[in-house]
């Protein structure tokens, strides 16, 4: 039983089951960046052999990270790093407790000659200027006297030494924070149109509602274009209402989200309303011309020739030619007619003077004896709003912060042990400095500093 348990223990503890484990969570990385996912990979999968298509679904390649096997991995890699953790700390914590004295063996034996310092000064003014210059610069210091010798002792970034610590519970909490957003988060889409409210949201796929615990209407849309008709930037105001009660209000732009109630709002498209109107207009040439406004969809008759006319679409700007709305005319004869009417058709005639000619389906009189003129749009749009729930990102963000706590423990604070020796050297007396630390050249540059200021002090 003994022997199972320490093989589990240095099975978990491995660093190449680390190395396996991370190895294997970047290639499902991979395959989760270019496999398409999830609604996106059904058409894929059609493309594939069944058995191949079958055991790809099995393994949850096409929603990698909501996959068992994402799951088991993360949960793997989350134990590996905390035996590792366990059968180190014990080690961390004696070293950082570890005493001063006596001095290692030898440690002075191998001090290099710019390290030793003599002074003419006594030994008991030496120490004293010494201790009081060590206290001011690194606080706590011990101090220890054995056969005539007169030791100093400190040590400094002792903390560092818990560092991979911090870096390991990091990435538990990104683990966590990884594996709470995956299970319990949402991620849907809603569509609102100018002016509307809606508390339901569509999950990715269109499968489930979400209904949240208040409700978002769209104040209002504004687009903003170039010349060439392009969308420059766009924005959707919106109000956030509970109980009947606006509960905060908020501009939504694209890369700028709005959070409220654990819930992130992106702006993630928009679109014409089916319900814009356009102003249409007709006359024979003989009468005063009839006005309306209509929407995609309508219908109505054209007096005198009872043809049915229909409003196939309202476009804001047709082929850069500006508003259209295209009409579908059917006469009581089975005559059936299809033809765009362009706000700024004489201006585009005079520019393309054979444009009628060669494109029937623009021009407005295409149905006889009927012209139909358009003096606008009244365009209303609908914004397209991504919402996000991740529970998890609290954890992540506790990670991140642990993260960057412990690499700058880990590699700016460094854990150095120094001793300084004096002790009578014939007549004068001699200042000996040596020390420990896994990063040598910052120790160096540490006790030249401490030399100089020892030689500032005019201690020698």
């Amino acid at each position: 039983m003994t022997e199972t348990k320490t093989s589990l223990k240095s099975f978990f503890s491995s660093l190449k089951l680390t190395v396996f484990l991370l190895v294997l969570i970047a290639l499902l990385f991979v395959l989760g960046t270019f496999l398409p996912q999830r609604e996106g990979a059904m058409e894929f999968a059609q493309r594939l052999s069944p058995a191949l298509s079958g055991l790809f679904q099995i393994l949850g390649f096409f929603d990698v990270y909501h996959s068992p096997l994402y799951y088991a991995l993360l949960g793997l890699l989350a134990v590996n790093l905390i035996v590792c953790s366990l059968n180190r700390l014990s080690g961390s914590w004696k070293l950082y407790r570890a005493p001063n004295f006596p001095v290692p063996d030898g440690l002075f034996g191998k001090v290099s000659p710019d390290r030793i310092l003599l002074s003419d000064k006594n030994s008991e003014s030496c120490l004293s200027s010494l201790e009081s210059l060590l206290k001011e610069k690194f606080g706590k210091i011990e101090k220890n006297v054995k056969d005539h010798h007169t030791f100093f002792a400190l040590q400094k970034g002792g903390v560092s030494l818990f560092s991979v610590y911090a870096i390991h519970m990091s990435i538990l909490f990104l683990i966590a924070g990884a594996i709470i957003g995956s299970v319990f988060g949402f991620e849907g889409y809603v569509n609102i149109s100018e002016g509307e409210t809606t508390n339901a949201v569509f999950s990715r796929g269109g499968r489930d509602i979400q209904r949240l615990d208040f409700s978002v209407r769209c104040d209002k849309f504004l687009l903003e274009t170039y010349e060439n008709g392009m969308p420059k930037t766009y924005r959707s105001d919106l109000s956030f209402i509970r109980d009947g009660r606006v509960i905060r209000q908020a501009s939504l732009l694209v890369n700028h989200p709005v959070q409220i109630n654990g819930f992130r709002f992106y702006q993630s498209s928009y679109g014409s309303s089916p319900d814009s109107r356009a102003f249409l207009s007709y006359s024979t040439g003989k009468g005063q011309e009839k006005k309306m406004a209509v929407a995609a969809g309508d219908s109505f008759s054209l007096p005198g020739s009872d043809a049915d006319v229909k409003v196939l679409r309202v476009a804001e700007n047709l082929m850069q030619f500006g508003p259209g709305v295209k009409l579908d005319i059917t006469s009581p004869q089975g005559r059936r007619v299809q033809f765009w009417v362009l706000q700024h058709i004489d201006e585009i005639s005079r520019m393309y003077p054979e444009l009628l000619t060669q494109v029937p389906l623009f021009n407005p009189a295409l149905f006889k004896p009927y012209r139909f003129f358009l003096q606008g749009i009244e365009q209303r749009y609908y914004t397209g709003l991504q919402v996000v729930r991740d529970p998890g990102i609290p954890m992540i963000g506790l990670g991140a912060f642990l993260m960057v706590a412990g690499l700058i423990l880990r590699y700016f604070i460094p854990h150095r042990r120094i001793w300084i020796r004096v002790d009578k050297a014939g007549k004068q007396t001699r200042i000996s400095l040596a020390g420990r630390s896994r990063h040598q050249g910052g120790l160096d540059r540490e006790l030249d500093l401490l030399i100089r200021r020892i030689r500032e002090k005019g201690i020698v």
